[in-house]
Order: structure tokens, then sequence, then C-alpha cells
């Protein structure tokens, strides 16, 4: 059987708010996901019994810490497949940036090989095991513009699907998600009242100017772990503002900054001017729900063919 090739979407955070901490060490989350066209390539090739990682990226482990392997594993022994999958990992989502692609690789092979083996447990099937993985991975069997709950794993789609063109700025600094939450663990207040992101949703209709009431818990904690990123970060954001973002924030735990533009235009200018500056800047467009879906369909019919 050919390798079965997909695409594994990276996301961003247009706003993540961390309420509280519970007794078994979760943080209970409220977030805006939305899926970007950024990709990693993905390769799923039949192997006789094992599961095995391979990965042009060095700071990606190809070991069974690597979240693709163990959403192999798992959905293998759920299912009772003997038959084992050899994964090729090309990175073009940046590693330790917030973006998701960890998490993404895992989705995108529970998915794939939900295929492959002809197990036709579809998303819906394959929740429960993504929730296991980790708490991103359940988002990615989704897509588009969703609200996040829980510890980001109860996903609800909303029913304003964001298009835009998005500037995103990789500072190659390589942020630790664990060492973000720690930090931030030391300052932390219940904040049950918080509602910047309800209020945002609420507001659907406003257009860009909601964008306003948005805002990353995470982003302090992040620049103190990473200093050198805190130079960085303003820069990145004077060039954002300057040339007319409706949104300039952090994604997720970092290191990864992203512009939102609602016109091609300002949001080449943005890229061109963060790149004269010396960043990796690129330029790449919002996915919603349904065309999240269709890069799947089309990868459903390739398999067939």
């Amino acid at each position: 059987m050919k390798p079965l090739r997909l695409r594994s979407f990276a996301k961003i955070n247009l706003g993540l708010e961390v309420l509280g901490v519970h007794e078994d060490g979760y943080h209970e989350l409220r977030t805006l996901f939305q899926t970007i066209d950024l990709a990693d390539e993905i390769s799923l090739a039949p192997l006789p019994r094992a599961v095995r990682v391979v990965c042009d990226h060095p700071l990606v482990p190809t070991d069974a810490t690597n979240l693709a392997a163990r959403a192999a594993e798992l959905l293998r022994g759920y299912a009772r497949v003997a038959q084992g999958v050899q994964i090729r990992i090309k990175k073009r989502i940046p590693v330790g940036g917030g973006l998701g692609g960890g998490s993404s690789n895992a989705a995108a092979v529970l998915m794939g090989l939900d295929r492959l083996w002809k197990l036709g447990l579809g998303p819906d099937g394959l929740h429960r095991l993504a929730r296991r993985i980790g708490a991103d991975v359940p988002y990615f069997l989704l897509g588009g513009t969703a609200l996040g709950l829980a510890r980001g794993d109860e996903v609800y789609p909303l029913r304003r699907q964001i298009r835009a063109h998005v500037v995103l700025v990789d500072p190659g600094v390589h942020v630790s998600t664990a060492r973000v939450f720690q930090r931030l663990d030391g300052q932390l207040t219940p904040r049950e009242k918080s509602n910047s992101i309800f209020y945002f949703i609420s507001r659907e209709l406003e257009g860009s100017g909601g964008y306003r009431f948005l805002q990353n818990d995470l982003e302090e904690a992040a620049l103190e772990e990473a200093p050198v990123l805190r130079e960085q970060a303003g820069r990145i954001r004077a060039v954002l503002s300057r040339e007319g973002a409706s949104l300039a924030a952090l994604s997720g735990s970092g290191s990864s900054y992203f512009g939102l533009f609602e016109d091609a235009r300002p949001a080449r200018r943005a890229r061109a001017a963060l790149a004269a500056e010396g960043f990796r800047a690129l330029g790449v467009r919002t996915l919603t729900l349904e065309q999240y879906r269709g890069a799947w369909g089309r990868s459903r019919n390739r398999l067939r063919q």
C-alpha cells in the first residue's frame, strides 16, 4: 500500500485565559483556537508491527515521547490492530513556538490511521483518545475558529468563523510550556469571573473592534521564562500595530507572535518590515471549519484512489 500523505495544520490562540489550577495539577483554561494554513507534512507507511517516527528536525523526539507515536500506539491498542506504521514528519511549524505542532501531528496520525486501518471511528470516535494524548489534540480533530474550555480539550466551534490574513513571527526562541505554567502558578489567583473571551464571542457582529478585549494570560510568564524574547516582543508588536493589525499577540505559551489583518496589503507591509529587522516572518491565512474539513476530505479522496 502506498504511504498516506497528510497535512498537519498549526493553530494560534486568539485569546487565552488561565482561570485557576485543579488539585490534580491541571489548569482551567478558556481559549479561542484558530487554525492557520501553515502545516507540517506527514507520511504514514505500513510496517509489520512496530511504530517508528522519522523527522527532519533535531528538536523533535523520535521515541515514544513523540505525541504522534503515542497517538499511533494508543489507537493501535484501542482498536486491537497488530499492524505497525512508520510516521515520517517534515516540519514546517516552528518547534516550541506555541503553535500546537506536536498536538496537530498527533491528531493527524489519529485521523490518518483511522482511514488507513479502515476503523471508521471518525473525529467523534477519536475524541476520547485525543484527550488522553494532550489538551490541544481534540481541537485538531475539529479545526477552524473554536472555543476551548476546561484544559482546552472541551472544544466548541463558533458560528463566526474568522477569515483573515496572518503574519506569523518566529523569534527562534524555544519556550517550555511546562515552565511557563510553573511561573504563572506562583502568581495565579482564581479568576472565575474573567469574561474577555465570552465578551468577544457575544459581540461577534462587532467586527475587528472586538479583538481589543482579547488577551493572553501566559505572555508575561513566557517573557519572564525567556528574557531574550521580551526585547524582541516589543519590536514585533510595534511593527504589527503600526501596520494596522487588528490583533497582535503571543500564541499560547510562545514564542511565536502573530498579527491578524483583514486585508492582504498591510499584512505584506508588516511582513516586509519585520523581515527588514531580521525576523523570520511568514504570511499565512486562517482556515475556517469548512476549509479544515475540506483539507481532510481531499486526503480521504487521495486514499481511495
